[in-house]
């Protein structure tokens, strides 16, 4: 889930609590997101995203005040099916009291602790100073990568296990919202390169970099396949995170082998524990050796070294 908008849930508590309305369109194709999005942020002053895991399909849901821009949320939609190439959806339109939207969207996503480290805090928490982990401020959204999945924290918690190592060059693949790039960055004097296939990713990524103080000397987000632009052509990463799935990382294993340093470290996630052993043979053969192991649930992190 991602709440977004130009009235974030924050202020809107702060404003008197007008008649609202909740409009949810369900059933759509990942690829159908963005356009949608755009669609109810002509009326909505919040939309969220949320995934079924189920059915491989998101539900928008957006908030406005009851009845606004009518005329202008209908051509929209109507544009916003055109373009994405399917029939327009179903809007679902029901009164909701704001209070009751908070309390929802907070209950969806609250601040969590990840590890001895890191902290998740979304953007309608409080950010007080928070002293002994590193804060890492975002929203859950359409970029995968809130912190709530387990391939993320399993991520997280192995790069506290090697973050003495002080990796000067990271890499990200696949990025997502760039929240392991962001915990690298946040977290050592190093140069973060984050990339992913999807142009939206690359975008939330920009933007959640932005929100936690990260500009493009320190991170860097860029569109790329896999290792194939001309800006990874021949670099060298002290750290690489791959938190993708489990035959992309099989497919690349030669390639992550070839921009991974002497001595470097590879994090790579996104498989399930009954894959681990097929990841791992791939990235043997290119000589990278077993570190560690961690098993979160039935995901599992692999934590790789090329020798020295």
């Amino acid at each position: 889930m991602r709440a977004s908008g130009p009235d974030a849930p924050g202020a809107l508590s702060r404003r008197r609590a007008e008649p609202l309305e909740a409009l949810v369109i369900e059933g759509l194709p990942e690829h159908a997101v963005p356009v949608f999005e755009a669609a109810l942020e002509q009326a909505c002053t919040t939309v969220a995203y949320f995934r079924d895991e189920a059915t491989d399909t998101w539900r928008l849901e957006g908030v406005r005040e009851a009845g606004a821009r009518e005329e202008a949320l209908g051509a929209a939609l109507a544009l916003a099916a055109a373009v994405a190439g399917i029939a327009p959806p179903a809007l679902q339109v029901t009164p909701v009291e704001a209070d009751g939207w908070l309390a929802r969207t907070v209950q969806a996503f609250p601040e969590m602790p990840v590890g001895r480290r890191f902290l998740i805090r979304p953007t309608h928490v409080p950010d007080p100073a928070t002293h002994g982990r590193v804060v890492l401020r975002l929203d859950a959204g359409l970029a995968f990568g809130s912190g709530e999945h387990a391939s993320t924290q399993g991520c997280l918690r192995a790069f506290e296990g090697i973050a003495h190592r002080r990796p000067r060059r990271v890499c990200d693949l696949g990025s997502g919202s760039g929240i392991l790039a962001m915990a690298a960055a946040k977290t050592l004097p190093c140069r973060v390169l984050a990339t992913d296939i999807e142009p939206w990713s690359v975008r939330v990524c920009e933007q959640n970099a932005r929100m936690n103080g990260l500009g493009p000397r320190r991170m860097r987000a860029i569109l790329a396949d896999g290792w194939k632009p001309r800006a990874m052509k021949g670099a060298r990463y002290d750290l690489i995170f791959a938190n993708i799935l489990a035959r992309p990382l099989c497919a690349m294993a030669r390639d992550l082998a070839l921009h991974l340093a002497p001595g470097g470290t590879a994090i790579l996630a996104g498989l399930l524990g009954t894959q681990a052993r097929m990841v791992l043979a791939a990235h043997r053969r290119q000589g990278l050796v077993l570190e560690r192991r961690l098993d979160v649930g039935p995901w599992t992190t692999l934590v790789l070294r090329r020798r020295g």
